[in-house]
């Protein structure tokens, strides 16, 4: 794999997740709370990407395979659901 190609995954993946961190931590309401979820699930592809292309990586693919289930159910929740959140 192409190293500039692993460093764009990699970057992209760092950033995607921080710009998401920090919308979500603004709490600008429920659709825009969802909408940083996809962010984080795009994130996390492409670090499980990076994770397993890159050498010597594994362990952050592992995680981000978890956090993708994890931002999943934060876009369910917060973009498919009808049921509201709780208080």
């Amino acid at each position: 794999m192409s190293d500039t190609i692993l460093t764009a995954l990699q970057y992209y993946g760092a950033g995607a997740a921080t710009f998401a961190a920090l919308i979500v931590s603004l709490n600008l309401g429920r659709r825009i709370t969802g909408w940083a979820f996809v962010l984080f699930v795009t994130s996390s592809i492409a670090l499980v990407a990076w994770g397993f292309l890159a050498e010597d990586s594994e362990g952050i693919g592992w995680q981000n395979v978890a956090l993708l289930v994890i931002n999943a159910v934060g876009v369910w929740r917060y973009l498919i659901s009808k049921h509201k959140p709780r208080d």
